[in-house]
């Protein structure tokens, strides 16, 4: 079986391969590349695994005239920039002392060894630079054509190495999993029964781990999957799933892609902010979000406060909610209340009003112009 697309014909990349193993060193792509390429998915970043020392990388690649930087070369990571295209390459490793995400690591020499310490079986299929696709553990190939997501080896063992590796099973499971399957069972049970460890993380991991799961095209199904495990409990405690499935259906309808913030607010849960570490904006947002699909404004005046996207945004939670469609013109009114200028500004009141009262005026007026779909003109207004 062999790969191939645009990626791996990128003269840089050929490059990166040819350093490497013009030298006598193994050249293999890994993981996300060699999966996505083998669905028919985009390919984004691009790892290389060899049995070259990290060191032996960045001699290889100043010799080759190319842009090498120890980006993590103390776990034998460096990036090597060639003809615009960051690769990682890694050098073959086997875990010798697993505790935690500081794992003691010893250089291995070995596709075989290395895809050993890998997390899932669909994350250790290797390509040459002509694209033929090696399968060292001989099950990656027949998982990702079930689409199913399994750690190598022992699970328990697999997630010991690193927690974050519970939610990344989710994650892989509503990105390139079979809905009809479900989660993979030992995985889950494994997960389930260690899911205590999520405490153990930060906050900026988890949080960025589940923004990745969020923007999955349909996440519901593996984060109903955490809830019933356990998992999603321990990793945003209070959360509700429910809203999940019915939001993600009403989204299309309103014209909106799948987005991170607008479904963890589907989710609901108390302190989403801290707890997944969001920024400053996302946090208004999610506030404002939720504060504006529990309330009672009409798509209009929600296009109005929000914008068009935030206003759809509120549409489709408050229909996920209640578990009501919105109504059928509904992105128009959205659309045509984003679109409106409040005619009348504090210049037109004064000197009649001033102080707070200027500021109620305003806001009556403002509301009389709503009400009216956004036709009421300044001197009507104003009169």
């Amino acid at each position: 079986m062999k790969v191939g697309g645009a990626w791996l014909e990128h003269p840089g990349t050929q490059a990166a391969l040819e350093m490497l193993d013009r030298a006598g060193h193994a050249a293999l792509l890994v993981g996300g590349c060699v999966r996505n390429a083998l669905m028919g998915q985009e390919v984004d970043d691009i790892d290389i695994a060899t049995d070259a020392p990290p060191e032996r990388v960045l001699e290889l690649a100043r010799a080759a005239g190319l842009h090498g930087v120890p980006t993590g070369i103390e776990h034998g990571t460096v990036t090597v920039v060639a003809e615009g295209q960051a690769h990682e390459i890694t050098t073959f490793r086997r875990d010798v002392e697993t505790f935690g995400r500081h794992a003691t690591v010893a250089y291995a020499t070995t596709a075989g060894e290395d895809a050993h310490r890998r997390d899932f079986t669909v994350n250790a299929l290797y390509a040459r630079a002509d694209g033929q696709v090696l399968d060292p553990l001989g099950r990656g190939l027949a998982d990702l054509a079930a689409r199913r997501i399994r750690f190598i080896d022992d699970a328990k063992d697999r997630i010991r190495e690193d927690y974050l590796r519970i939610l990344r099973f989710f994650r892989f499971t509503a990105w390139y999993g079979d809905p009809a399957l479900g989660p993979e069972p030992e995985g889950l049970a494994a997960c389930a029964s260690l899911s205590g460890g999520i405490e153990t993380l930060s906050r900026e991991r988890v949080g960025a781990e589940m923004r990745k799961l969020l923007a999955a095209p349909d996440p519901s199904a593996a984060v109903g999957s955490m809830a019933q495990s356990g998992v999603l409990a321990a990793t945003l405690p209070g959360a509700r799933h429910e809203a999940l499935a019915p939001l993600v259906h009403f989204e299309p309808g309103l014209g909106l892609s799948p987005e991170p913030v607008r479904r963890l607010a589907a989710l609901t849960p108390p302190d989403a902010a801290e707890l997944l570490r969001l920024s400053r904006s996302d946090a208004r947002r999610l506030e404002a979000l939720l504060a504006a699909a529990r309330g009672t404004a009409g798509p209009g005046e929600l296009g109005y406060r929000l914008g068009d996207a935030g206003g759809r945004d509120a549409l489709a939670l408050r229909a996920a909610f209640t578990e009501l469609a919105p109504p059928a013109d509904a992105a128009e009114a959205v659309a045509r209340g984003a679109g409106a200028r409040f005619p009348v500004s504090a210049a037109d009141l004064m000197p009649a009003y001033e102080g707070p009262a200027l500021g109620a005026r305003l806001r009556e007026l403002e509301e009389r112009w709503i009400d009216s779909g956004f036709a009421a003109s300044r001197d009507e207004l104003l009169a």
